[in-house]
């Protein structure tokens, strides 16, 4: 039930096809990005492109160019029911804006047209630049997660959960 396209003032969100695997293989070797996501975020994120998905994955684009990914999982169960977003950018597209954004317009998807009450995202302790944009559209931080991922280097490194409750979206 992927919308066709979600869009916003400089951002689109659309479904990823198989066109985007160059561009986004591109942005995931550039040494900004592959630090967070690494040989297994690139792996899932060129597998999504063909699917079946235990998520969605998205192309995030900025006139009319692919600037990175976004994906939603989703958990149906009713009595836990919410879901969470991860993404990246390349670096010609960061610091201006665009991840909040991206972030806005998917939030507001969730919330709106799914019904979902609670989102989440995981990035790294140490990726200050993505929690601090992560902060700007209203997730809190919940709690760390120790040694909750594996680096491309197989070092373990601790995950910030942080959730967003529909009513807090700022923006």
């Amino acid at each position: 039930m992927t919308p066709a396209r979600l869009q916003g003032p400089r951002v689109c969100l659309r479904p990823l096809d198989a066109g985007d695997r160059p561009a986004l293989a591109t942005i995931l070797a550039e040494p900004a990005v592959a630090r967070w996501w690494g040989q297994s975020g690139f792996d899932q994120a060129m597998d999504d492109i063909y699917g079946p998905w235990a998520h969605e994955p998205f192309a995030i684009e900025v006139d009319g160019k692919v600037a990175g990914y976004l994906q939603v999982a989703e958990e149906l169960d009713p009595d836990y029911r919410h879901a969470s977003i991860d993404l990246f950018l390349g670096v010609a597209w960061q610091g201006r804006g665009l991840g909040p954004e991206a972030i806005r317009l998917i939030c507001r998807h969730l919330f709106e047209e799914r019904g979902h009450h609670r989102l989440t995202i995981d990035p790294a302790v140490s990726n200050e630049r993505a929690i601090r944009a992560y902060e700007r559209v209203g997730f809190r931080p919940v709690g760390v997660m120790r040694n909750y991922e594996r680096a491309a280097d197989g070092t373990w490194h601790d995950g910030l959960l942080m959730d967003l409750l529909a009513g807090e979206l700022l923006g």
